[in-house]
């Protein structure tokens, strides 16, 4: 069965029948929101489903709809924080991939400035290594572009998406190694993108990260994880209730290779450890508990079944 991502919107109005549907159906709610009478759901569900889900949504004045990224985690990285590089062109690209379902988060480095001096040190190389790709914005110059990505991306394990203002062609010329994915004609911007003609690379961000992300993917089910993210944060939270003692707006944020959970790693590490997800298996044995470099958080890496044997 091959889950895809969507959004479902519609009206608060009976949507706990969408709800147990999806759940029916095999699928995993990954994030609800509530917004005055409307509710948006993101979902993996079944490929096979999705026709039969826009039936019963229907009559529910509802809307499904493909949302590509929808379980990812990844990484917006600036430069620096200061104003030469942040806030516009990093959060428009932020909100962008939100939009399509993903966990944004906005990255700007101590030291990303600079031809000469730019560098990415260990704490700023973890957590970019704890999502599922990194799109690194670096603004309008090609020399300062080639001068400065080799360092800015040493040690980075996750696919890699550049942005600058060069074109697409011209990135892929002067970027070596090369990296997973280019989107050229996206420099710096003193506003806010709102316009037509500005919204176009931000689409094709989207686009790129899309791909990029559907060959990890591919690359994943060569090998299956032992259990599925959606499943594994569906069980700590009926076992746990994160969600329920939580205000933060994702608790448990999905990966496709894993999970944050937003939780003291103090607190929670050993009983996460030990929790039974079926008879006699723990998560322990599918993933890798680890302290993650973001707050105190919880980083679940969850094993290939050539590692552990285990598919649950």
């Amino acid at each position: 069965m091959t889950l895809v991502p969507i959004t479902y919107k519609g009206g608060v109005y009976r949507h706990d029948e969408i709800l147990d549907l999806i759940d029916d159906l095999g699928g995993y709610v990954i994030q609800k929101h509530h917004l005055a009478q409307e509710v948006v759901l993101q979902c993996l569900v079944p490929k096979e489903d999705i026709e039969y889900l826009r039936t019963v949504a229907r009559p529910l004045a509802g809307e499904v709809i493909e949302a590509p990224l929808v379980g990812t985690e990844i990484a917006v990285v600036s430069p620096s924080l200061e104003i030469h590089h942040l806030p516009h062109t990093s959060c428009d690209v932020a909100e962008y991939l939100r939009r399509v379902g993903a966990k944004t988060n906005v990255i700007g480095l101590s030291r990303g400035f600079g031809k000469r001096i730019a560098n990415l040190n260990i704490e700023e190389r973890d957590v970019i290594n704890e999502h599922d790709c990194a799109v690194y914005l670096l603004g309008n110059f090609e020399e300062c572009i080639k001068e400065k990505l080799p360092t800015l991306r040493r040690g980075i394990t996750v696919p890699v998406i550049v942005a600058g203002a060069p074109s697409k062609e011209r990135l892929q010329a002067i970027i070596d190694p090369p990296a997973e994915g280019y989107v050229g004609d996206l420099g710096r911007v003193a506003h806010r993108m709102r316009k037509e003609e500005e919204l176009d690379p931000l689409d094709r961000v989207v686009e790129e990260v899309s791909r990029v992300l559907s060959a990890y993917r591919e690359e994943i089910a060569k090998d299956p994880l032992s259990i599925s993210p959606a499943r594994l944060m569906v069980i700590l939270d009926e076992k746990l209730q994160i969600t329920a003692e939580s205000t933060h707006p994702t608790p448990i944020t999905v990966q496709i290779a894993g999970l944050r959970v937003k939780v003291a790693y103090e607190t929670y590490a050993e009983q996460l450890r030990a929790l039974e997800i079926e008879e006699g298996v723990t998560v322990g044995d599918v993933a890798e508990v680890l302290p993650s470099r973001m707050r105190n958080y919880i980083w679940l890496k969850i094993r290939p079944f050539s590692e552990t044997n285990i598919m649950v």
